[in-house]
């Protein structure tokens, strides 16, 4: 006699089925990866600073989405999205999308929220959208999109679909760079470090232009005007789409973008 295997049965999450066809989809894109360690010791200081002054609170990740904003603006490239064979479009307004998780019938669920016009808006603007996104109510999992109710039908309808219409969707809208960024922005940022204490770098898959996975902040030894002290540092993945972008632009935007994290820009 054997005893009988003990398991349980709980149904998949509907908007698990977007992600695998992310995932899918991510992974056939031409992204070369950058894994970059940046020093926030000063940025850190400035935002609790900028928090007792200001008696505001403001969050990192909106800061990093202002830095991201601001570099992408002085190289537009990034984000650009290919049209057809032979042409690019680069946008002037910056939509970033980001995830929050919710929780759902007691099941944390990633969500994604698209901040529009990042470029436009002021730190405390860009917070007070992540707010609100947080504090949304869902009646349930198939509130897939948040702060964008004209999409809950079209996301309803979308996964309900077997994976092979869905990916045909997804070859339509691939072909429209504008549809691209109405949906889902050109930039996507997530944020491991927010959940939990990752150290080390995370590998995201993502089908947009420009992607950035902020990990967890850790303290160590570094080099500080000339001098070893413990700094604090923030690992961070960034992906660029190698099909719109050479290595030497790109590289000289990561240059940029970790100098503006480093020295605080906008506190």
């Amino acid at each position: 006699m054997t005893e009988k295997n003990k398991y349980i049965i709980k149904n998949f999450p509907s908007s698990r089925q977007a992600t695998i066809d992310v995932g899918y989809i991510g992974l056939r894109k031409h992204h070369v990866k950058a894994l970059i360690e940046l020093d926030v010791t000063r940025a850190r200081e400035l935002i609790k600073n900028y928090r007792n002054q200001k008696g505001e609170e403001i969050s990192f990740t909106a800061w990093i989405l202002k830095c991201i904003s601001q570099a992408i603006v002085e190289n537009r490239s990034v984000h650009a999205i290919r049209k057809g064979k032979s042409k690019l479009i680069i946008f002037d307004d910056l939509d970033i999308s980001i995830v929050v998780e919710k929780e759902v019938k007691g099941e944390k669920v990633p969500l994604p929220v698209v901040i529009r016009k990042v470029n436009e808006k002021s730190l405390r603007d860009i917070h007070s959208e992540i707010k609100s996104a947080k504090e949304q109510k869902l009646i349930d999992e198939k509130d897939y999109v948040l702060g964008e109710n004209q999409y809950k039908w079209a996301m309803k309808f979308y996964v309900s679909l077997p994976q092979c219409l869905r990916l045909i969707i997804w070859k339509f809208i691939l072909k429209n760079p504008f549809l691209i960024k109405k949906m889902a922005g050109t930039v996507v940022v997530t944020s491991v470090g927010m959940i939990g204490n990752v150290k080390g770098w995370v590998i995201p898959v993502s089908f947009l232009p420009a992607c950035f996975a902020l990990g967890s902040i850790v303290k160590k030894p570094g080099v500080f005007k000339e001098r070893i002290e413990v700094r604090e540092y923030l690992q961070m993945t960034i992906l660029i789409d190698h099909d719109v972008i050479d290595g030497a632009p790109a590289a000289r935007f990561v240059t940029h973008l970790t100098d503006l994290i480093e020295s605080g820009h906008g506190l």
